[in-house]
């Protein structure tokens, strides 16, 4: 009997200790203030695919939303001039092969005479100047039809990276000059853009925390946040305004200027906060139990480093317990 009090007695001490462990009392303290800004997605960098040579495009092979990969082929531009350019330069080539074979046989019968005693050694130095020019312009003649080669080659207009397909300012037939862009590119990996107000710029720095509201500026109460960091702030001010980069996970789907809801922080405040999962949802109200069993609607506010904020419901002091 007595054997059996006693483990009554543990067991109803077991389960007051769980109890009080599972006990939260509502405490006042210092968090980020975070400021609700709307951020735009945005390419870490637009690439620009441009024609090299002059001519008519005569080949697109992509569309806006394509996804491309680094050096695929965008367009072909063809300038039928290079074509004509390289048959004139192999009429003249062979024109050259006839004359440099002649100061060969020039040169060979002077050199011939000259051991005879019959030719000078200034008719013979005058045959080895020919036939050296004509070596000479036979080179030349075959780098110029090189480099014309090179320039029909390089009407190929290559995607410069990987990324997504944004504009595609001609058409089949359009008529482009050099340099003249064909496609412009959103690199693979998307930021956010942050604008925040210039008395802003003091607290914000590159490695802060940011939160990321659900896609499509939904409502606050119905939003799922993500976090993200701060990767870079430009030190010009544009129009009273700071402007900031910041990386989130899972922008890849994103459209290029997307807006979305951002909380940065700009300061600090105090709150109420409770542990997130002493928190629940009944009917689209949040709700606390207290430890006394009463059930008490809050309203919520942003997550903060250990809980969640309370706006509204609830008092300093409160002991909460886990529904």
């Amino acid at each position: 009997m007595l054997r059996t009090t006693t483990l009554a007695l543990g067991l109803v001490a077991a389960l007051a200790g769980q109890a009080a462990a599972t006990d939260q009392p509502v405490v006042r303290r210092e968090v980020d203030d975070r400021k609700a800004i709307i951020a735009t997605v945005s390419p870490i960098r637009d690439l620009k695919a441009r024609a090299r040579i002059g001519g008519t495009v005569t080949t697109l092979t992509v569309r806006e939303g394509d996804s491309v990969a680094a050096g695929a082929r965008i367009a072909l531009v063809v300038d039928p001039k290079l074509a004509l350019q390289i048959q004139a330069l192999d009429s003249r080539i062979e024109a050259q092969k006839a004359n440099l074979e002649q100061a060969k046989i020039d040169f060979d019968r002077v050199q011939q005479l000259r051991t005879t005693g019959t030719s000078s050694q200034a008719q013979l130095d005058q045959a080895r100047t020919r036939l050296d020019n004509a070596e000479r312009l036979l080179r030349a003649l075959r780098s110029d039809r090189d480099v014309v080669e090179q320039q029909s080659t390089e009407g190929e207009v290559l995607a410069p990276g990987a990324g997504r397909v944004l504009t595609v300012p001609v058409a089949v037939g359009s008529v482009v000059m050099p340099g003249e862009t064909i496609a412009t590119l959103a690199a693979d990996h998307y930021i956010l853009r942050l604008q925040l107000p210039e008395r802003h710029a003091r607290s914000l720095k590159a490695g802060d925390e940011i939160l990321v509201g659900s896609r499509g500026l939904q409502p606050q109460d119905q939003e799922t946040l993500r976090r993200g960091r701060v990767t870079l702030v430009y030190p010009q001010i544009e129009q009273g305004r700071v402007v900031a980069d910041a990386v989130v996970e899972g922008l890849g789907d994103y459209f290029v200027g997307e807006r979305t809801r951002v909380y940065v922080g700009t300061g600090k405040r105090e709150a109420l906060v409770v542990p997130a999962d002493y928190v629940y949802r009944r009917s689209g109200v949040s709700y606390v139990r207290l430890k006394d069993g009463t059930e008490v609607p809050v309203q919520v506010g942003l997550p903060v480093d250990g809980g969640i904020e309370l706006l509204a419901g609830a008092r300093d002091g409160d002991i909460v317990v886990k529904p």
